[in-house]
């Protein structure tokens, strides 16, 4: 039997949907505007599903991206997960955002052995949520960083390529360090999940319904306007 997977990913501020049968890809639908999810996800995840002539009960699991990435978009894309694998008794497969931003970079911009891959994503002044690929080995785990000019400094005896929407900012700190590539052309997707969910698939390595939650490397911090 063939293995459909529906994959979530609402950790940045796109709002995307993808099925995926047997470790490829058949459809994807995303939209990117801040604040889209809570209103769109649940349309998208239907309109998917009709427009390739599926039912919820033709899928074997549903995927999710973690985070790190946006609270609340994490909050939102997680509890749906959650809410259709515990509706249709489907298990739950969870995949760091910043590990399928990898993988999607380099399906679409090839691969250098010699290249140091640095996915980011924006958490606020000049602090990112990064880690580090070289050769498809993860050469620094999922972290914090408040990024300076002597962020990678350890790293420039390779190429360093930064991209993600945490690089966007680092563009004129690094514009004149040539061994490090800032790349603001990357648009995160939910598509590039299908590699890793269907090796985690394969390889039953499945989340605790009841445990699960997302994976905000942070503490999230109220705030309230300050008053004019």
């Amino acid at each position: 039997m063939s293995v459909r997977i529906l994959q979530i990913d609402t950790a940045t501020d796109t709002c995307s949907v993808s099925i995926s049968v047997d470790g490829v890809l058949l459809d994807c639908l995303e939209a990117q505007e801040p604040n889209l999810h809570a209103s769109k996800l649940t349309v998208f995840i239907d309109e998917l599903l009709k427009r390739n002539a599926l039912a919820f009960t033709d899928l074997q699991a549903v995927a999710v991206s973690k985070g790190p990435g946006s609270y609340t978009g994490l909050r939102i894309g997680v509890s749906t997960a959650k809410g259709l694998c515990y509706a249709l008794d489907l298990p739950l497969i969870a995949v760091n955002t910043l590990e399928s931003m990898y993988k999607g970079y380099i399906e679409k911009h090839g691969f250098n052995e010699n290249w140091i891959y640095v996915p980011m994503l924006d958490a606020r002044r000049m602090e990112v949520y990064l880690n580090m690929y070289q050769n498809h080995q993860l050469i620094r785990t999922t972290e914090a960083v408040i990024v300076d000019a002597h962020t990678f400094d350890s790293y420039t005896s390779h190429k360093v390529v930064l991209f993600g929407s945490g690089a966007a900012k680092l563009m004129e700190l690094f514009a004149h360090d040539p061994q490090i590539i800032v790349d603001e052309s990357y648009s995160h997707s939910s598509a590039y999940m299908t590699a890793s969910v269907y090796e985690k698939f394969t390889h039953k390595e499945l989340e605790d319904l009841i445990y699960f939650e997302p994976y905000y490397l942070k503490e999230f911090i109220a705030t309230t306007p300050k008053a004019r």
